[in-house]
């Protein structure tokens, strides 16, 4: 096994750090935390590109603690927003914390490590008591330095309120306890929480004199784009199954830019240099189209998030879609799969193209369906057809697959009917 250093320098997870040597990684075993606020009922991509960086902490040696924000999340943090978050209820963020941590065990099987959460040291503590003891060694400078605090203090409209203003204090009171309770030396976390996470490094050394340390590694952001990582046109990629179907997961690692697979691959796997390599030589020996790369990438990442039979499911109905195998072929379980991810329409064996295109909304209109007909965009068991009204010998097995454009997302099943 490589160095935690090397691998974390390779893999590109290293944006800032208070270490004066890196190496410093591979001389001690660190106790280290990381924290996600339950903002939602689950975690994205974004930050399963940090929950990777903590694996690899794991896998060398270094003690792990992973937060879920009960007590931030009341209040939600300001770095990034132009405006005041909307307050969730107790029982949302409850909710919330608990589909979190079942997450962290899904993410993190097999590893050693404990799920704390920042609620219960706070829920006790005396507001007077927390001005007096953290308050008064929080410089009021280092607050107002924050360049979002700049940034909403000059909107008129909507400026900052005292409890967001806050919330650095408290997340680096959650340093302070974590560091006098287990001895945690380190937190990692995405580089949007540098300034957060040394305003606990410097608590630390105000109150006990300690030294302790952070470790960030740069957000992910789509090179084509600028777009933050995770987000896509129509929203967050979850890892919440029912948010995110594992075959919607799988299909967009498999649409995955030839600038970033590589990068990605690094990121999201854990296969090490020279599998990486062999794959990327594949990917660039003229078999670029076949995109062998995504194809490596979506299966180790589903794998990872929903298991090896989930990930199986998705690789089979992404062929269906892509025409790599045959729909005829489906069992009733990639049938099912296929009927929630695409449209599903019934028809007869001479029925019409265009009431199926229309009922699968693939067109908007009759009109618009003949107008795609005609200029050769629509697709039938990933032939091109220019005809109104399907032939029996299109269905085999009663089904086929319609598409238009050559985007295999926009496909619908069609079935006979009856």
């Amino acid at each position: 096994m490589s160095l935690l250093s090397e691998e974390l320098t390779w893999r590109g997870f290293i944006s800032q750090t208070t270490l004066e040597d890196i190496k410093e990684l591979d001389k001690q075993n660190f106790t280290f935390y990381w924290g996600v606020d339950p903002s939602a009922n689950s975690m994205t991509i974004g930050h399963l590109a940090m929950a990777m960086m903590v694996r690899h902490f794991i896998d060398h040696g270094h003690k792990a603690y992973l937060l879920v924000g009960g007590a931030t999340g009341m209040i939600g943090d300001p770095d990034g927003k132009s405006e005041e978050r909307k307050i969730k209820s107790k029982e949302e963020i409850a909710t919330n914390k608990a589909a979190i941590a079942e997450q962290y065990k899904a993410i993190f099987s097999g590893k050693e490590f404990q799920i704390v959460d920042n609620l219960d040291w706070f829920k006790d503590y005396n507001y007077l008591d927390f001005l007096r003891d953290i308050g008064k060694n929080v410089p009021l400078s280092q607050m107002l330095g924050r360049e979002f605090v700049q940034s909403r203090l000059k909107n008129e409209n909507s400026g900052i309120s005292y409890a967001e203003f806050s919330y650095v204090m408290i997340q680096a009171y959650d340093f302070l306890y974590l560091h006098k309770e287990h001895a945690v030396n380190l937190q990692v976390s995405g580089s949007d929480q540098w300034g957060n996470s040394v305003a606990g490094v410097d608590l630390i050394r105000r109150l006990t004199g300690d030294e302790a340390h952070v470790w960030t590694a740069p957000l992910i952001v789509n090179p084509l784009t600028g777009i933050k990582f995770g987000k896509s046109e129509l929203g967050a990629v979850w890892l919440d199954p029912n948010q995110t179907s594992p075959t919607a997961f799988y299909q967009f690692w498999v649409n995955t830019e030839d600038e970033a697979v590589e990068n990605y691959l690094k990121i999201f796997t854990l296969l090490d240099q020279q599998q990486i390599s062999e794959t990327m030589s594949e990917q660039n020996g003229g078999n670029r189209k076949d995109r062998p790369a995504q194809f490596r990438l979506a299966s180790e990442v589903t794998k990872l998030v929903h298991g090896e039979a989930a990930a199986n499911s998705a690789k089979k109905v992404t062929e269906f879609l892509a025409g790599k195998a045959q729909v005829s072929d489906a069992n009733e379980e990639e049938l099912s799969i296929l009927r929630r991810e695409i449209p599903n329409v019934k028809t007869n064996s001479s029925g019409s193209i265009i009431d199926a295109l229309v009922k699968s909304d693939l067109a908007n209109s009759n009109t618009a369906a003949r107008q795609l007909i005609g200029s050769g965009s629509i697709y039938v068991n990933n032939e091109r057809i220019e005809r109104d009204n399907f032939q029996s010998e299109d269905f085999n097995n009663n089904r086929l697959l319609i598409r238009r454009g050559k985007a295999y997302r926009d496909s619908a099943l069609v079935e006979l009917d009856g």
